[in-house]
C-alpha cells in the first residue's frame, strides 16, 4: 500500500530517494510558479519537466512530451518520477509513470484540495481520449503521497471550491456526522486539515478492500456519472467546467435520482442540493441527449445499461444501480427548477 505522510516536517525523507538511479520532478506552470520552490531545496538532483494545466491538457499528446523528457534525461527503470500538481498532474503523471519503460516508480506531491482529498489516494492514473474523461489509464499505486496541506494557501477560491466537491462526496457516502458540520458552515469556515485527513483515511479504507474497483470501491463514483458527462460536454465550449464544479453538479442530478428509486429521503435531497446550489452555483445544464453518449461510455457500465453509485440515505451508498434514460431526463429537470 502506499506510504501517505501528511502534514510531515520535513515533508520529503530521504528513504524516498535512496533506490532510485535516477529522479525527474513533473510540473505544471503553476505548480512550477508557486510550489515548486518550497520544496525543492528537500529533493535531490534531479531534472524538471513542466507541462501545461489544465484538463484540456490531460491527454496522450501532453504524455509524449514526457515520455520524451524522460528518455532525453536518460531516466531508466529504475528511476522515480516525482509528481507535484493537482488531479491533472496526478492522472496524467502517474499515466506516464506507469508505462514508461513498462512501468517506473512514482510519488506524488498534491497541491490541490481535489488532490489531497482524492486524486492523489488511490492510484487511478489515466487520460482523457478525445471528449471522454479518463477513457485511457492503469490501477497503479504511487509509491508515497506526501501531503501538506499549506499548499492550500496558494489556491484560487474556484480550485479550493472544486476540491470541496470530492470532501463533501465522502461525507455524503460515509458519514452524516462529517455532512452536518459540514453543512452548516461556508466555504471559508472549513477546517481543511481535519476534512483532507476525514477524506484519506475513508478512501484509503475503501481501496484497501477493493484496489481495482471491482466491487466497493465503486461507492466512490457517486456524482461522477453525470459529473463526468457534464465535463466532457462543457470542455468543448467556452465556458469548461472545473471538475469539481462538474461533481456538485452531478451529486444533486444523481440524487435526485436516488430519491426517485427510494434511496434518499426528500429532505435529504433538498440538503444536499440546497447546500450544493448554495456553495457553487447552478450551471445551465444541456438537454439529455447531449450526455447520454458520454453515460453510455461510462467504465461502469454493463453492456448498454447505464450503472451508478447512489447514495443510500446520508452516510452509506450502493453501486452497480441500473438507470434508465426517463430518470436522467427527470434528475435534469429537477436540477434546472430546483430553488434554494
Amino acid at each position: 500500500m502506499t506510504s501517505i505522510r501528511i502534514q510531515a516536517r520535513p515533508l520529503l525523507s530521504k528513504s524516498h530517494f535512496h533506490a532510485h538511479t535516477g529522479v525527474a520532478v513533473l510540473v505544471d506552470e503553476n505548480t512550477r510558479l508557486h510550489c515548486y520552490e518550497k520544496i525543492k531545496n528537500q529533493l535531490p538532483a534531479h531534472s524538471l519537466i513542466e507541462i501545461p494545466a489544465g484538463e484540456k491538457h490531460k491527454n496522450l499528446t501532453t504524455c509524449q512530451k514526457v515520455w520524451q523528457a524522460l528518455t532525453d534525461a536518460g531516466m531508466d527503470r529504475h528511476s522515480l518520477l516525482v509528481v507535484m500538481g493537482g488531479g491533472v498532474a496526478g492522472d496524467l503523471g502517474g499515466f506516464c509513470a506507469s508505462t514508461y519503460k513498462r512501468g517506473i516508480d512514482f510519488m506524488i506531491i498534491p497541491t490541490t484540495l481535489l488532490a489531497m482529498a482524492d486524486a492523489s489516494i488511490g492510484g487511478k492514473t489515466g487520460v482523457d481520449f478525445g471528449s471522454l474523461k479518463n477513457q485511457v489509464g492503469t490501477f497503479n499505486l504511487p509509491l508515497a503521497t506526501c501531503i501538506a496541506t499549506e499548499f492550500l494557501k496558494t489556491l484560487p477560491t474556484p480550485e479550493l471550491r472544486s476540491g470541496f466537491a470530492e470532501i463533501i462526496k465522502h461525507a455524503l457516502i460515509s458519514d452524516r456526522a462529517v455532512w452536518n458540520t459540514i453543512r452548516k458552515k461556508s466555504l471559508d469556515e472549513q477546517d481543511w486539515p481535519k476534512l483532507v485527513r476525514h477524506s484519506v483515511k475513508f478512501k484509503s479504507a475503501v481501496v484497501r478492500k477493493d484496489p481495482q474497483e471491482k466491487g466497493l470501491r465503486k461507492i466512490l463514483n457517486f456524482g461522477h456519472s453525470l459529473g463526468h458527462a457534464l465535463e466532457s460536454y462543457f470542455l468543448d465550449t467556452r465556458t469548461p467546467l472545473l471538475h469539481g464544479e462538474a461533481i456538485a453538479a452531478g451529486m444533486v442530478l444523481e440524487g435526485h435520482i436516488a430519491f426517485g428509486k427510494k434511496l434518499l429521503t426528500k429532505s435529504d435531497l433538498d440538503g444536499i442540493a440546497g447546500y450544493i446550489h448554495r456553495i457553487f452555483g447552478k450551471i445551465e445544464p444541456p438537454e439529455a441527449e447531449k450526455l447520454l453518449p458520454a453515460l453510455r461510455q461510462d467504465k461502469k457500465n454493463r453492456g448498454n445499461v447505464i450503472l451508478m453509485a447512489l447514495p443510500k440515505s446520508i452516510g452509506k451508498a450502493v453501486y452497480d444501480i441500473p438507470v434508465s434514460e426517463r430518470e436522467i431526463r427527470s434528475a435534469l429537470g429537477f436540477y434546472q427548477t430546483f430553488q434554494t
